[in-house]
């Protein structure tokens, strides 16, 4: 595959230990046993970008994620460390956004301004609920208390920009309850909002022992509620779970959506990186100790096939409200909008995708139901030709 130019590139660094893993966690997490190994682990993290690099020569990194686990276990020191060396060996762009996600219970005002003064300019605070009971269920470790404590230290830590993560569609939720959640959080004008529904993931506690959740017309009536309070509050939701306030949209994220590059590094990370060939994934080895020793850290790697760029494109593209161009398909793909006519076709005449000059996008519709026109894709993308005309 040969591209007009290289995507975006951003740098996603993997803090894997938390707490305590909730029962819904799908993502390479461990609970803490004793102290954090901060110094070995930011050893081989620094370890790992510097064999990395070589095979990045010239770009330049535009946003950097730290996610996990609970990132927010780190001291501000171990932070700071880790920019410093990331610095030293990677470019960052003049207005790169660094977002570390953090869990209340972990953190209070002194470390929120250990983060900034690191270098963190965005904070990402995972709330779920502000209901007791409903963050008894989900296995959080602090109550709605903290959560409220939390949300005011972050808005007055002095960051360019924050985010509050929620959840909906909880066991025993009601519409009324979802909607009061949101209107708590709005009370601290977050300039980003994240409005995720719970689903059952497999090989996660819930997918053993399964939460009794709201029926399908209830969760309609709960995600209508949500949306129509972030809505009314002056909020663009310019991507399926995302609402952000004008100039605050999260660039990391905007990234991954419009299939640009990423490299990831810790344990249990995943990379997506592009080549004048084409598109490799790889997972990095999920075990701290082995990724530590330097052990194998690639656990595994795949270059992706044409058909399979397509699908992964439409994935992620097909989540923001804004969709995506033909010069963007044809710069991450190497198709044109003509190239994939009998993909679209049936789509576009059930109203699920709309289409405006040289833009697609999933309409109110596609977006209600777009987990099922993935699903088509999925199958339609196998018998597309192995080459673009």
């Amino acid at each position: 595959m040969t591209t007009g130019s290289l995507p975006p590139l951003s740098l996603y660094i993997h803090i894997p230990w938390c707490v305590a893993k909730c029962p819904y966690c799908d993502f390479h997490s461990l609970a803490r046993r004793g102290p954090l190994p901060e110094g070995p682990y930011i050893r081989a993290l620094l370890d790992d970008l510097e064999h990395s690099r070589g095979g990045l020569p010239g770009r330049e990194i535009g946003t950097i994620f730290f996610g996990g686990g609970t990132p927010s276990l780190f001291s501000g020191s171990a932070i700071a460390e880790i920019l410093e060396g990331v610095n030293r060996r990677m470019a960052l762009a003049a207005d790169c956004e660094i977002t570390l996600e953090a869990n209340p219970g972990t953190i209070d005002s002194s470390r929120f301004r250990a983060f900034r003064e690191a270098g963190v300019t965005r904070l990402s605070l995972g709330v779920q609920s502000l209901h007791d009971p409903s963050l008894r269920r989900l296995g959080r470790i602090h109550d709605a208390r903290e959560a409220h404590d939390a949300m005011e230290a972050a808005a007055g830590a002095g960051f360019r920009s924050f985010n509050i993560d929620l959840m909906y569609g909880l066991p025993d939720q009601t519409a009324a309850q979802a909607q009061a959640d949101v209107r708590a959080v709005l009370a601290v004008d977050p300039p980003h909002l994240s409005l995720y529904e719970l689903t059952i993931e497999a090989h996660t506690a819930f997918a053993h022992d399964p939460p009794i959740l709201p029926s399908e017309d209830e969760r309609m009536a709960i995600e209508e509620a949500v949306t129509q309070a972030a809505g009314s509050a002056g909020y663009d939701r310019y991507e399926v779970s995302a609402y952000a306030r004008p100039g605050y949209r999260c660039a990391h994220n905007l990234n991954y959506w419009r299939f640009g590059d990423y490299l990831g590094i810790g344990a249990g990370a995943h990379s997506k990186l592009t080549d004048g060939q084409g598109v490799t994934r790889m997972v990095r080895n999920t075990d701290p100790v082995g990724y530590m020793a330097g052990r194998d850290r690639i656990a595994s790697r795949r270059r992706l096939a044409r058909r399979d760029i397509v699908f992964e494109f439409l994935l992620n593209a097909l989540r923001l409200s804004e969709g995506f161009t033909q010069d963007v398909l044809r710069d991450r793909t190497g198709y044109d909008f003509m190239d994939l006519e009998s993909l679209w076709a049936p789509a576009v005449s059930r109203g699920l995708l709309g289409r405006e000059r040289d833009r697609m996008y999933a309409t109110p519709l596609g977006r209600r139901f777009l987990d099922a026109l993935l699903a088509e894709f999925l199958t339609a993308t196998e018998i597309l030709p192995a080459e673009a005309s």
